[in-house]
């Protein structure tokens, strides 16, 4: 069964089951709003005039053909729980409305 967002661990099967597609998203050491705003965008190559809200991160995630992201946790000192859930909750609605894209969260 398919689904919106795949919890994975660096060093496992499931790992090497990740689509080679998987568009990296790169975030130094600190995950909150502006940086995941910022890293996707550039990752996904979103217009220059995304707008680096959440409802622009919708918009650009359903008329983008990324169809897999990943974001490698695992060397992220800080994260900003709110704006990471709301992070998974736009990507479970898009891919709900959309069928894509999917995300693959490496711990």
């Amino acid at each position: 069964m398919s689904q919106a967002i795949y919890y994975i661990e660096r060093n496992s099967d499931a790992y090497d089951s990740m689509p080679e597609q998987a568009v990296p998203i790169i975030i130094d050491n600190e995950l909150n709003k502006d940086t995941l705003l910022t890293s996707v965008a550039k990752a996904c190559d979103f217009p220059a005039y995304f707008g680096h809200n959440w409802d622009a991160l919708w918009d650009s995630l359903t008329d983008s053909d990324v169809k897999y992201l990943q974001l490698d946790l695992t060397d992220i000192e800080k994260i900003n729980t709110e704006d990471f859930n709301m992070f998974k909750s736009i990507i479970e609605d898009a891919y709900n409305d959309f069928g894509q894209p999917q995300l693959w969260v490496v711990s």
